[in-house]
């Protein structure tokens, strides 16, 4: 069978959710964001060591804080990886598009929406609802 494309993802019907092929799309589109986000990173370091010394108070204040700025991008980028990379060991142990709390499907349209999703709308909602109910 030829690879799935979003919309046949997002036209399935059929009793088979997270077959071989759903995997091998889901699977793709993982390594594709995690090789971009390394892109990212190695573009990052280059363009740190490429920085100039600049005797102006003021353009060296806009450079420090456009790297701060770049650095906070890449933590999270950085966090987004390992999300990245649990996904792609929860494909390879079988465990992926399923919520870790209640077992249940998470759904291919979510997935497609975020692929390191580990629970399911209705599992993220309520750890939300608790998380703002503990938190006053």
């Amino acid at each position: 069978m030829a690879k799935l494309t979003e919309q046949d993802v997002l036209g399935w019907e059929g009793d088979d959710y997270m077959n071989a092929d759903h995997l091998e799309f889901y699977k793709e589109r993982l390594l594709q964001m995690q090789q971009e986000l390394l892109i990212n990173a190695s573009a990052t370091a280059n363009h740190l060591q490429e920085q100039e010394a600049t005797p102006d108070p003021a353009d060296r204040a806009t450079l420090e804080e456009e790297y701060a700025l770049e650095l906070r991008t890449r933590d999270r980028e950085r966090k987004l990886l390992q999300k990245i990379q649990a996904s792609l060991r929860q494909i390879e142990d079988g465990s992926y598009g399923f919520c870790e709390d209640t077992g249940e499907p998470i759904g291919l349209k979510r997935l497609i929406a975020r692929p390191t999703a580990t629970l399911s709308v209705e599992a993220q909602e309520r750890r939300e609802r608790m998380k703002r109910q503990y938190a006053d």
